[in-house]
């Protein structure tokens, strides 16, 4: 995965996805938990920001693991 995520390379890894499910971010190793996404999506001098809409948890063991944030 390149360093620097396109649109294109974030819809191809959820085109296979199903999309009725919910969709959480997870943030910082050292602060391991998930994030709601906003529904905000907007386009600025040529990039995308997704926009974080509050806290829901700690990053659950298994994700923390597939992440390498142990």
């Amino acid at each position: 995965m390149p360093q620097y995520l396109t649109v294109g390379h974030l819809v191809r890894q959820l085109q296979n996805v199903d999309p009725g499910l919910p969709v959480r971010l997870a943030v910082n190793p050292d602060w391991p938990f998930t994030h709601f996404i906003a529904a905000d999506v907007i386009e600025r001098d040529g990039v995308v920001f997704i926009a974080e809409d509050g806290q829901e948890g700690y990053l659950p063991a298994p994700v923390r693991g597939a992440l390498a944030w142990n």
